[in-house]
């Protein structure tokens, strides 16, 4: 088997011994080039190449859920094919989302053996992922399409995304007290978080209106706090359309409540109540926003949108598990 180790050096939870260990362990299995990144996209493009040079069964991604969102966007960038070269992914980020939903281990020396078990004995399973693009008709039209793995959001919790992407920039470590803190102060500094700006259209049904935010699940949990999952979307699955839990109403008491129900989530219940709205497994639908809000696709900040239209892609992607 001919594959690509593609490293994020900067992956928080390995170091450079690690990493060793790992490479030499995939490649007594493999033939295998491995590549360090070097600037934001660089695994993007390495998975582009592995995709067009047709001389590479696998690609492994080793670092976070933001290394992973680059390999899967240059893997698929001429959209799904089965010839495509099949995704591993070893977790060497804070969270690890999408490898955990995977069913991996979170420790990467534990994940890689389980990759190893797996080609192997030959297990893989083609999930399905969202799809992200600007509007015909909007401000956003030109914005180029864009794939997500496990989730996006519209709203406050992108806000959240960026405002930790800045903490880490000014060289603060991607810790979940930092993920709090920037929580606090989100709501702080929100000024919708009373009547919402967001509006969800799907063909054929009834606008969902005023959602101070939106999210968008793929799969579940859509995140954890340490080891514990949370569950915005709780019947989200790799093998079906998209989910959304929207909520209308940021006030203290609802975000005291809605908090507490997100801590106490479970595969069987999410969030819920009177101004929460949740949808399940939807193919095509179109977030509006009466203002430019932040938009956060897979932990990834993305800039301010006022509209963006999402498709749920089923059995897009092989992945090895």
């Amino acid at each position: 088997m001919r594959a690509l180790l593609v490293v994020n050096p900067a992956a928080t939870t390995t170091s450079a011994r690690t990493r060793d260990v790992l490479l030499h362990a995939l490649a007594s299995e493999m033939k295998l080039e491995a590549v360090t990144t070097e600037y934001r996209g660089h695994a993007r493009d390495l998975g582009r190449q592995a995709a067009e040079s047709g001389n590479v069964d696998l690609v492994v991604a080793l670092g976070g859920d933001g290394t992973v969102n680059e390999v899967v966007n240059g893997l698929l960038h001429t959209g799904p094919n089965p010839d495509l070269p099949g995704l591993a992914v070893v977790p060497g980020g804070s969270t690890n989302v999408f490898a955990r939903a995977l069913g991996l281990p979170n420790d990467a020396v534990e994940a890689t053996g389980a990759i190893l078990d797996a080609l192997r004995e030959g297990r893989e399973r083609t999930v399905g992922l969202g799809l992200t693009a600007g509007t015909p008709g909007t401000e956003d039209e030109a914005v180029p399409s864009r794939w997500f793995t496990f989730n996006a959001g519209l709203g406050f919790d992108a806000g959240v995304v960026g405002r930790v992407e800045q903490q880490r920039e000014q060289g603060k470590k991607s810790t979940h007290a930092l993920y709090v803190r920037q929580v606090v102060r989100q709501f702080l500094g929100e000024q919708h978080r009373r009547h919402g700006t967001i509006t969800l259209e799907q063909p054929g049904e009834d606008p969902v209106t005023d959602l101070v935010v939106a999210i968008v699940s793929n799969t579940s949990p859509w995140t954890y706090l340490g080891n514990r999952p949370m569950y915005t979307s709780p019947k989200a699955s790799f093998d079906k359309g998209l989910d959304v839990l929207g909520l209308r109403r940021l006030s203290s008491a609802a975000v005291a409540r809605y908090g507490t129900q997100l801590l106490t989530s479970s595969p069987e219940r999410g969030p819920h109540g009177k101004h929460a709205a949740a949808l399940h497994d939807l193919s095509d639908f179109t977030l509006q926003s009466k203002v430019p809000l932040p938009l956060q696709m897979d932990g990834d900040h993305l800039g301010l949108r006022t509209s963006v239209t999402f498709t749920g892609v089923r059995r897009a992607l092989r992945v090895i598990v």
